[in-house]
């Protein structure tokens, strides 16, 4: 005898959800100032105490302890005996429902189980008080022998039957006799090899047959599984409505397929993504019709939703670096009534101020290109340098995927500073090419994901610059869940610059600093680089730098984390020297952006001194 276990097998189990003037003031801390910092320290830790839910510091009064488990067998064992809601509350336990709900647990167990090959798992329930008010639930879980695939057919049927990506998918089914029946491997490989086929143009694929038979003996299984592909179809007449304010073409631009092409629901998933990230339409349906014949053409009817095409948003912010913000910025996603876009972004804060106006053209072709014209206007007030700057860069820009972009570019930059005792005008033509992509899994409180940029530019006097240079630059950031809630932070940067005349013609602009929230904290912003003859930073022709910090989850929304940065900028390797910050931070994520404290000391230097940093917002 066999047990037949269909396609639903693995639905059994449990859900486990896997576990972002100048700036203040940096003095030097002497033995009674370093003793102050160490109380204001321990102050700063009894609030952060305070502030903490108290049941952070308090024991649940209903425990599950899962013992005899490891691994993801174990995790998910948890999750489904996790305690529901309601059965304690205020702090006092439904008696009646714990003892229904210990009843349960053997048999919740064993079917958690079951998913990775456990039929035969022996399970002990015991119910314990050590002490009033409290309870535990001991599970002790012996697992047994792990159910084996004895095993494997796949079959491909009907008009797709011929197709060799199919066949190689259904050869190399990753399940093979002797290994173990895990059923999220079943379940994910039967889903690939049914969404392979609709994506070659079978809409119909399904399978006719889909069963695992394990011996009653419980110790072996047969897996058989047969894809009916039926017949091969194409996109069909394509039907927008709705969006009256913008022209057909435009509309257009955003789908990803044409009639007559083989017919894709991911073709149909990436056109309503192209839609909705164009921030234009505030609802999207990307609606297949039924087959037609001749030649089983699927009609699509795209129906959109506008969403106001202006807006003016404002926002207040603060950073050690740039101290106190404002920014305001207008957007308009229709001018003329052709899709054209403009934008008007005022920033002003203490030591930064800039007006930058941002004028696309989005191409016809396909939604993945555009033409930017872009002004700005921008003032910068710091210990270094004083800057004032004019640039405009015309630029033609492509995204790869996601949100990877790529451009090429053509500056035009006119710069008046003073740096240390010297005054200079700049005038500079600088073509350049920049790639840049950022993913994260969320916009204000990422656990996971990665940002780059690299950048490669440079000018000649023959294009009317006043000196030759080229320049490469290359920065990027990393977040990395890990176990115990914890969360590594990396971040490096790195330029590079060769000239055709001294390093003093170069403006501070095209100069490079360290020092700061984002380089190296424990050091004032841009405070890192080069000195003249007199003393004053001078910036230099290349960087380096680069960061470390772990992050500790304590609740929902708060956090703790140590770190260590380096780096430096400077003119030549032989002189490079490494200048190096170490710290702790507490961070609060609010819905509009997350609240970062930290305290720096710096490292390798013969009187060290502190650096208190806050931002407000998420930054890598």
């Amino acid at each position: 005898m066999h047990t037949r276990l269909h396609h639903c097998v693995g639905m059994r189990l449990a859900c486990v959800n896997p576990g972002k003037a100048g700036p203040i003031g940096m003095k030097r801390f002497d033995r009674p100032g370093r003793a102050r910092f160490r109380r204001c320290s321990a102050a700063l830790l009894a609030v952060m105490l305070l502030l903490f839910p108290a049941r952070l510091l308090s024991a649940d009064p209903v425990r599950v302890l899962v013992v005899g488990l490891e691994g993801e067998a174990l995790k998910n064992v948890q999750a489904a005996l996790a305690i529901p809601p309601g059965l304690v509350r205020e702090g006092r336990v439904d008696l009646l429902w714990l003892e229904r709900f210990a009843a349960q647990a053997e048999e919740n167990a064993r079917r958690a189980l079951e998913p990775f090959g456990y039929y035969r798992a022996q399970v002990k329930v015991v119910t314990e008080t050590p002490e009033e008010g409290s309870h535990l639930l001991r599970v002790e879980i012996s697992p047994g022998d792990a159910v084996r695939v004895d095993e494997v057919k796949v079959a491909i049927q009907g008009s797709g039957s011929q197709e060799a990506p199919l066949q190689e998918m259904a050869d190399a089914f990753p399940l093979r006799k002797g290994d173990v029946l895990l059923h999220q491997l079943y379940e994910r490989s039967k889903a690939a090899l049914q969404g392979r086929a609709q994506e070659m143009g079978y809409r119909d694929a399904h399978f006719s047959v889909h069963e695992i038979l394990i011996d009653e003996s419980l110790s072996t299984s047969r897996i058989g599984l047969v894809l009916e592909t039926g017949d091969r179809h194409r996109f069909g007449k394509l039907t927008i409505k709705g969006a009256p304010d913008y022209p057909e073409t435009f509309l257009q631009r955003y789908v990803t397929f044409r009639t007559g092409e083989i017919f894709s629901p991911a073709r149909l998933v990436e056109t309503q993504r192209n839609y909705l990230d164009s921030e234009r339409f505030r609802e999207v349906r990307v609606i297949p019709g039924a087959s037609e014949s001749p030649g089983n053409t699927v009609p699509v009817t795209v129906e959109l939703t506008q969403a106001p095409s202006q807006s003016l948003r404002a926002g207040l912010g603060y950073g050690t670096d740039t101290g106190a913000r404002f920014t305001v910025r207008y957007r308009d996603l229709n001018l003329f009534s052709r899709g054209h876009e403009i934008s008007e972004n005022l920033f002003i804060s203490e030591r930064l101020q800039g007006l930058a106006s941002t004028y696309i053209i989005h191409g016809i072709p396909d939604a993945k290109s555009f033409f930017s014209a872009q002004i700005n206007l921008q003032q910068e007030d710091i210990d270094a340098y004083r800057s004032r700057l004019v640039s405009s860069e015309f630029s033609l820009n492509r995204s790869f995927r996601a949100k990877m972009l790529g451009a090429a570019y053509l500056r035009l930059l006119y710069e008046d500073s003073t740096l240390g005792e010297g005054n200079s005008r700049y005038f500079s033509v600088l073509p350049g090419l920049r790639l840049a992509d950022d993913r994260y899994d969320h916009p204000t409180h990422p656990r996971s994901g990665f940002r780059y940029m690299v950048e490669v530019r440079g000018t000649h006097e023959a294009l009317g610059s006043e000196m030759g240079l080229f320049q490469g630059i290359a920065e990027g950031s990393r977040l990395t869940p890990l176990p115990w809630s914890l969360t590594l932070h990396t971040r490096a940067a790195a330029a590079l610059t060769v000239l055709s005349d001294p390093l003093s013609q170069l403006p501070p602009s095209l100069r490079f600093f360290a020092g700061g929230d984002q380089s190296v904290r424990g050091y004032a912003y841009k405070s890192l680089a080069p000195r003249d003859s007199e003393g004053d930073l001078a910036g230099g022709k290349h960087l380096l730098s680069g960061s470390v910090e772990l992050e500790r989850a304590l609740y929902k929304d708060w956090s703790v984390s140590v770190f260590y940065d380096a780096g430096n900028a400077f003119d030549s390797f032989s002189s490079f020297r490494l200048h190096q910050g170490a710290g702790v931070g507490v961070h609060y994520y609010t819905p509009v952006g997350a609240l970062n404290f930290s305290i720096a000391r710096q490292i390798g230097r013969d009187d060290p001194s502190y650096r208190i940093h806050f931002t407000v917002g998420f930054q890598l």
